[in-house]
């Protein structure tokens, strides 16, 4: 069997440290680079051009979704495997939207792991148990929330909006003009009819997008 080739993104090193152990236990994995931010992973991956993408979501600065659209957007081929602790249908429906093709929790059992890489690598998709019965259950609920109605990127300035970054942090994170972050910032509440940013952070709280303790007093 080919070997497949890894990059490995989280903004732990220890937490790295242990996830390379596990994969390269496996003879056929191999960790050919790492990164902790939005910034090295897309750097990362245009230099060596890795089988399958391991992403977090929790990074420093912009979410691994962001990370994921990017480097889509740059191989449109790339294979990208969500493993986070997020484990909300939120995340995960954007996540699959921006191109990631596998979508496994932190705590999946190790195994699920290995398998989800060995399937995202032959070209498959690949899902935790536990995505799959949050997904079916948010469906069953009926209806669709707001946050459904935006995109990948949308989701992200909703999300920065929220932890209190304002738009010039946002435009800066995100690689953006100041005008294209306030305007999506418009359209995001235009989407979700929220009359002011306290909405929005109580919309990205009810979603799952942030935990209480990352709110600071916005800028925005």
């Amino acid at each position: 069997m080919s070997r497949i080739s890894i990059l490995l993104v989280d903004d732990h090193p220890i937490v790295r440290e242990g996830y390379r152990r596990l994969l390269e236990m496996r003879p056929r994995f191999s960790v050919c680079a790492e990164a902790e931010d939005v910034v090295q992973a897309y750097a990362a991956y245009k230099t060596h051009r890795p089988d399958v993408v391991i992403m977090d979501l929790t990074l420093l600065g912009a979410s691994g979704i962001e990370a994921v659209r990017r480097i889509r957007d740059f191989d449109k081929d790339a294979k990208i495997l969500v493993f986070t602790m997020h484990l909300g249908s939120a995340f995960a429906l954007k996540a699959f939207e921006a191109g990631a093709r596998g979508y496994i929790t932190k705590s999946s059992p190790p195994g699920e792991l290995i398998r989800a890489v060995e399937i995202v690598a032959d070209g498959g998709r690949a899902m935790s148990e536990d995505i799959s019965r949050a997904l079916a259950a948010d469906r069953l609920s009926g209806g669709r929330p707001a946050i459904d109605e935006l995109s990948p990127r949308e989701m992200e300035v909703l999300r920065l909006v929220a932890t209190g970054l304002s738009s010039e942090a946002i435009a800066g994170l995100l690689n953006l003009s100041l005008k294209t972050v306030r305007n999506i910032h418009y359209a995001v509440k235009a989407k979700i009819g929220a009359d002011n940013d306290a909405h929005l952070v109580w919309l990205a709280l009810a979603a799952g997008l942030i935990p209480a303790d990352q709110l600071v007093s916005s800028g925005a």
